[in-house]
């Protein structure tokens, strides 16, 4: 049975397309470059900013921190809205939460505007914990992420013996996702890696990832995290 349940923002609980990629256009414009095609910047969602930036577009050191700085110059005010809550994800929160089931937010996008995100789709309430990165790009790597988010939900006794390898795996905690960053960090502190194939995954990567479970619909998401109580 899960007792705890973390689960990732973008591409897991609404579909942020519309607004990352065309904020990252917009940024990619701001530093000389032109990408017509917002399919091909898909990749953005989901690991932080400045390593997408940098992998994908060569924009490292002062340059990456620009195009972050260009990026969040619309998102704040434009991008932020661009965004969809997928079907379904409402009601879920709403059962897992009557069931007694702890659950959290924990993504790489900065906590501000993860917070802003789940209040305009009305479901921050449903939360006892959300977690993100910072502004200044403390905190952006996701297994950082979820450690921290662990940390509050746990209240910081089960974090112990993590770095020595002693922790013991988790059944009852699992980590909700749509990418291998998920997967990732949801190892490192071995609890529950649940992959979401209806995100922004590449085909195979949540499979390469080693993830505990997969499922391909938010209702199916539902039903595999209420089965157990």
């Amino acid at each position: 049975m899960y007792r705890y349940i973390l689960f990732d923002l973008d591409g897991t609980l609404t579909d942020p397309k519309l607004g990352i990629t065309s904020c990252v256009q917009y940024a990619l414009g701001k530093m000389g470059i032109e990408e017509p095609d917002r399919d091909k910047l898909e990749p953005f969602i989901g690991p932080p900013l400045l390593d997408s930036f940098r992998d994908y577009y060569g924009l490292d050191g002062e340059k990456g921190q620009q195009a972050v700085a260009y990026y969040r110059e619309r998102f704040r005010t434009i991008g932020l809205f661009e965004n969809e809550i997928y079907p379904g994800i409402s009601q879920m929160l709403e059962k897992l939460q009557k069931a007694g089931i702890h659950l959290a937010v924990a993504s790489s996008k900065p906590t501000v505007f993860v917070t802003q995100i789940l209040e305009y789709f009305g479901i921050l309430s449903c939360f006892e914990v959300v977690v993100g990165s910072e502004l200044d790009g403390r905190r952006s790597q996701k297994d950082e992420v979820v450690r921290e988010a662990l940390t509050q939900l746990l209240h910081g006794t089960e974090m112990e013996g993590k770095e020595s390898g002693n922790m013991a795996y988790r059944q009852d905690v699992a980590m909700v996702g749509d990418r291998k960053f998920d997967v990732e960090g949801a190892k490192a502190y071995r609890i529950v890696s649940v992959g979401v194939s209806y995100g922004y995954a590449a085909a195979g990567e949540l499979e390469q990832a080693g993830a505990d479970v997969i499922v391909k619909t938010v209702e199916e998401l539902g039903e595999r995290l209420l089965e157990s109580i």
